[in-house]
């Protein structure tokens, strides 16, 4: 899902670990972006074809396009030991894959392996909320909104004091005042919808 038909695609396995494990996703890419391709073929004139880190360092030479790959590159670099198929390798055509990379936050690690420990280690926080608004909105079946920050922030207490326990989570998710109050105001249409239909009035909605 994160890789193109022939090829990896760090920009997409970066942004997916923004969005779905450090929860901060970076804005929309400007228009008119050229591709990872085009970019290579500035490197055409080495006499081989360049690395996708290579090409990647020339794709974001504008100032514009770095500020958000300086997020994005260092996280889907670190997983360019997985082909697009997700199946281990060691090298990149003839050359070695360097997964190496430094985080905007100033970590760095040398393969994916150094990545997860540093995400464990100092972005659990980050996973937490990140985790914790996901699966407050599958429970309202809503987006969230400003009035559920603190909800959120009280859920995260308690993941973090319990260690990151999924019980913790869902317990938390299930004790939220948003939850609490949408799990009560669905009793009480229920009750209303039943009350009508044993008095044999049609409901507003059949109305």
């Amino acid at each position: 899902m994160t890789s193109n038909p022939d090829r990896t695609s760090p920009v997409k396995r970066g942004l997916f670990l923004l969005d779905n494990i450090l929860g901060s996703p970076p804005a929309p890419p400007p228009p008119n972006i050229p591709s990872l391709e085009e970019a290579g073929k500035r490197a055409a004139g080495s006499g081989r074809t360049p690395t996708q880190r290579e090409a990647m360092v020339l794709h974001r030479d504008d100032p514009s396009c770095a500020a958000c790959h300086a997020r994005m590159d260092p996280l889907g670099l670190a997983l360019e030991n997985f082909n697009a198929l997700g199946r281990w390798r060691d090298k990149e055509r003839t050359e070695p894959v360097d997964a190496s990379g430094t985080l905007l936050t100033g970590e760095t690690f040398a393969d994916v392996r150094g990545l997860k420990r540093i995400l464990v280690e100092r972005h659990a926080r980050e996973f937490y909320r990140c985790l914790s608004e996901k699966l407050l909105t599958y429970a309202l079946g809503r987006g969230l909104e400003a009035s559920d920050v603190q909800a959120v922030d009280t859920i995260v207490e308690r993941v973090e004091q319990a260690d990151g326990r999924a019980s913790a989570l869902i317990a938390a998710v299930i004790d939220s005042v948003p939850f609490q109050k949408r799990r009560r105001g669905a009793t009480s249409s229920a009750n209303n919808l039943s009350d009508r239909e044993a008095s044999g009035r049609p409901s507003e909605a059949v109305r």
